[in-house]
């Protein structure tokens, strides 16, 4: 059994999707002969800012939730901030393949990434005022 069995179906969920985002930008490469950097090759910039950006946010994130649920807040709760954080970068990913500026997949993914670190931020600061 897990320690933290709620996050690890989200850890388990953003670890396939880093995955499957690395396999884009080592598609791109392979395909162009790019082995570092991006060649002004606006697709492998593209696919690599989309993998950058998960990994940026993603593990802080994975943190704030395991935190959560050691701290015995509801399972509806974690779940509900695992599910957020995965359909935000999934939506990320998806609004930045579709178009290079501005989109709603892009605006959303990234609005809820950062609503779901703010909500568990402030649960673990506050949570311990009420105990």
């Amino acid at each position: 059994m897990s320690l933290f069995p709620i996050t690890s179906i989200y850890a388990g969920l953003c670890g396939l999707l880093l995955l499957v985002l690395a396999y884009r930008v080592v598609k791109v490469r392979r395909e162009a002969r790019i082995g570092i950097g991006v060649a002004d090759n606006r697709l492998l910039e593209r696919r690599v800012r989309i993998h950058a950006n998960a990994t940026e946010y993603v593990p802080i994130a994975l943190i704030l939730l395991a935190l959560v649920e050691a701290g015995g807040i509801s399972a509806v709760y974690v779940h509900a901030a695992g599910a957020g954080l995965v359909i935000a970068r999934l939506l990320h990913a998806w609004g930045m393949s579709t178009s290079a500026g501005h989109s709603v997949g892009r605006f959303y993914g990234v609005l809820v990434t950062w609503l779901v670190i703010l909500g568990l931020s402030l649960t673990l600061l506050i949570r311990p005022l009420f105990n």
